[in-house]
């Protein structure tokens, strides 16, 4: 059975920073691309980073450029999206995604990502 297990949220202050991390429980993991998606309240999911299964290729949106980075660890099957400079409007619960492996390159298109995680919340206070 897949899983993805999202950890590292948590509350932290405007300026601060986060680590988040994803476990993937995924024989597929080391070929697929994977991503961050974050929904704030009353709004719907969006796309926040991705990066291709070797992490050669990372895009991110433009309202984290500069702040977060996505990187991987294939040997722990695991992702993780460093947070700093975290903004008030950065508030929500964040997701991960693994990409359909046979799919190339990496997209910001959440339909093009079969599995997700539970969730982890990251709450900004001024």
């Amino acid at each position: 059975q897949v899983q993805l297990v999202e950890s590292g949220g948590g509350l932290v202050q405007a300026g601060g920073s986060l680590r988040l991390s994803c476990a993937a429980s995924l024989r597929t993991f080391n070929r697929a691309a994977m991503g961050w998606f974050r929904q704030a309240p009353g709004q719907e999911r969006e796309f926040v980073a991705t990066i291709s299964w070797n992490g050669g290729t990372t895009d991110y949106a433009d309202s984290v450029k500069g702040r977060f980075t996505i990187s991987r660890d294939n040997t722990k099957n695991t992702v993780y999206l460093q947070m700093n400079s975290l903004k008030l409007e950065d508030t929500a619960v964040y997701y991960c995604g693994s990409r359909r492996y046979w799919l190339t390159g990496v997209t910001p298109n959440e339909s093009e990502y079969d599995y997700w995680g539970q969730g982890t919340q990251v709450t900004v206070s001024s």
